[in-house]
């Protein structure tokens, strides 16, 4: 399962330009639902001081990476709170929440990945976490970022899906494991070029691997690479 980034759905409503991985919106394609558990990518790029107003969810686990500027985040939940580059936000929507997230600058765009995953239980206590990411720990290694709920050390989602980030130098090899063998896994290339297998993926490329437990992804150039490891079903 190969998508490729051009590939991608478009959204563009002046102040968000958006592009989707799998369906999301008014972008329907019915060969892209998600893959497994994980049912949303998107890109987003948000003009200065523009955002998304306050706006409900329920039972979905929401995962926000900003790879350039700054988010201003408020919910139901009484979080307020900006996540910058380099940091990770996630929430259980469980029973439900409002929420908004604008673009914390008056000058410049922020650009962010938005990810979705389905529950493992339904109607939890709504939950929220943010953390930064420890950079030198994701050189030329996948760090896990992301965990199930109930895993010590690191911020966790409400589902047995393991996230995790690598960036990897010019020449580098690095191996990937799955944590459960059952499970699939999303490799989202963030900037770089990467060879996985016999696939070769560019910027904003994805693929989804079911059939392999252990995998060796080599840079082509100085890549960054977001692993989403989630069950099929």
């Amino acid at each position: 399962m190969l998508d490729v980034a051009d590939s991608r759905g478009v959204s563009k409503h002046g102040w968000l330009y958006s592009r989707h991985t799998f369906s999301f919106a008014d972008y329907y394609n019915p060969e892209r639902m998600g893959f497994g558990l994980l049912r949303v990518i998107n890109d987003d790029i948000v003009l200065p001081s523009a955002g998304f107003a306050t706006h409900p969810h329920r039972n979905m686990e929401i995962i926000s990476i900003p790879l350039a500027g700054s988010l201003k985040h408020q919910d139901s939940m009484g979080n307020k709170h900006v996540i910058e580059a380099g940091e990770i936000q996630v929430m259980s929507a469980g029973t439900g929440i409002t929420h908004s997230e604008h673009n914390n600058s008056e000058h410049e765009e922020v650009n962010f990945l938005q990810i979705w995953v389905m529950p493992k239980t339904l109607n939890i206590i709504p939950r929220y976490d943010q953390r930064r990411i420890d950079e030198p720990k994701i050189n030329n290694h996948f760090q896990l970022i992301i965990t199930p709920m109930g895993t010590a050390n690191h911020i966790s989602i409400n589902q047995d899906a393991f996230f995790s980030l690598a960036r990897i130098d010019a020449g580098q090899l690095i191996n990937y494991e799955k944590y459960n063998k059952n499970n699939g896994v999303y490799f989202f290339i963030i900037y770089g070029k990467v060879s996985i297998g016999s696939q070769h993926l560019n910027k904003r490329d994805g693929i989804g691997i079911t059939d392999e437990d252990g995998l060796s992804i080599g840079a082509c150039e100085q890549s960054e690479v977001l692993c989403i490891e989630v069950p099929m079903k």
